[in-house]
């Protein structure tokens, strides 16, 4: 016991390293400090408590924010039907052997205290505002049984669900509240134990191919990259035949991915590695480049060599894709959406560009992420500093009330936002002009 104690003290007072000014650490020139050696990773988790009782996340000024749904289980990914509906994906880790080791024994204790770790309710809620008033009356089940859903689309008449370890095809028809059928198996995914990154998200692209983005069985490849096979890329599916090409890689945690409405351009949003200081290295969203390499295990932001990777590989350094934008070290930064020229219900500030849900830090010293930011676009591509959109998810004594994950757009053009601690999807609105 008094080791273990010891070990919670020393993780909690572990130094960060050296900590770039504040903001120093976004847009495309992010200022990199010198990487750290952590033996004790320094570790600040953000305890769970949910809401209280009618309390809500801060909408910037000139924003209102409502809940769309709450009484949620753990809502994590959102898709917007082109009825209007929304669809939930109610969805956490798999389970999995118990950790072996001290150190994966206290990372399952420390994401338990920030609600991660938690039984996945395996299912897809539909949600449905009828009249228009920005909360939805009703729900219903329209998929369970599933395996730690996460990505959807859809196509025509065909729902695909990105599982933790297949992607799924099911038949759907306008209006449908229940999906009935059984799933049609269009192709494997990677959930090798320990399915470190378990999350598979998905979009649907121009080409008729679907995107499937999954990120690393590990930290910096620690593990053996024996364990990284279809791991930190995404691939281009074919979703009639389950044929597949890697489309990106090097990519350590790909989660939020859109298509920017301007250019076409796929876009990502990614969370780096940890344990080399709580300034370094910055999450970032990046314009996806086809056959493009990212870095991980073994750079980071282009050419930064991580020393932790073993064996070294320079030839992969040297062809290392810099992203386009970073958003912060250690932000979680899941939720990915873009604005575009009829965002009709939100302020004309928000009109073009990219709001992204971060989840929040645990691996530094000084909390970061725990809200909604927007990035404003010009011609297809970042134009400025990132901007608060909603904020107060963490509390007074630094407690998590929630934390923001995906991200998307009604039928309004209002901002949904899933929170998977406050089990509540909220709806972010321009808020009513003043009276004369």
């Amino acid at each position: 016991m008094r080791v273990l104690l010891l070990a919670l003290v020393l993780a909690g007072c572990a130094g960060g390293g050296e900590t770039a000014p504040p903001g120093a650490d976004f847009g495309p020139d992010p200022q990199l400090t010198a990487p750290h050696s952590q033996l004790i990773p320094t570790v600040k988790v953000a305890p769970a408590v949910g809401w209280p009782q009618g309390a809500a996340p801060t909408p910037a000024p000139g924003l209102k924010v409502q809940a769309y749904a709450s009484g949620l289980s753990h809502p994590r990914q959102l898709y917007l039907l082109p009825s209007g509906d929304v669809l939930v994906a109610e969805t956490a880790q798999p389970a999995s052997p118990a950790p072996k080791g001290l150190k994966a024994w206290f990372e399952a204790r420390f994401m338990k205290t920030a609600g991660a770790n938690v039984p996945s309710p395996n299912r897809i809620i539909l949600l449905r505002d009828a009249d228009g008033d920005g909360t939805a009356e009703t729900r219903s089940v329209l998929l369970e049984g599933l395996n730690s859903p996460y990505g959807m689309a859809l196509v025509g008449q065909t729902l695909y669900v990105a599982n933790t370890d297949a992607l799924l095809a099911f038949p759907y028809q306008p209006g449908d509240t229940r999906i009935a059928a059984p799933a049609r198996k269009v192709a494997d995914l990677s959930a090798a134990q320990p399915n470190y990154h378990w999350t598979k998200n998905l979009v649907a692209g121009p080409d008729g191919a679907l995107y499937v983005a999954g990120g690393s069985n590990s930290n910096v490849g620690e593990k053996g990259m024996e364990i990284e096979d279809d791991r930190a890329l995404i691939q281009k599916i074919d979703p009639a035949t389950g044929a597949r090409e890697v489309y990106a890689s090097g990519l350590r945690n790909p989660v939020g991915m859109a298509w920017e409405p301007q250019t076409g351009a796929l876009w990502v949003a990614v969370n780096e590695r940890d344990e080399i200081g709580d300034s370094v290295p910055p999450d970032y969203m990046t314009a996806v480049k086809a056959g493009g390499f990212y870095g991980w295990p073994y750079s980071y932001w282009g050419g930064h060599v991580d020393r932790r990777a073993k064996p070294p590989r320079p030839d992969l350094v040297a062809t290392a894709v810099t992203p386009d934008y970073a958003l912060g070290a250690h932000t979680a930064s899941l939720g990915l959406t873009f604005a575009d020229a009829n965002v009709a219900g939100l302020p004309p500030a928000y009109t073009g560009g990219a709001f992204v849900g971060q989840h929040g830090s645990w691996n530094r010293s000084v909390p970061a992420g725990y809200k909604v930011i927007f990035i404003p676009f010009r011609g297809g591509r970042p134009a400025g500093a990132p901007q608060d959109v909603l904020t107060g998810f963490l509390d007074a004594k630094g407690q998590a009330q929630g934390r923001p994950v995906g991200v998307a757009l009604d039928r309004t053009g209002a901002l949904l936002v899933a929170d998977d601690v406050g089990n509540t999807v909220w709806r972010v609105s321009a808020a009513a002009p003043p009276r004369p």
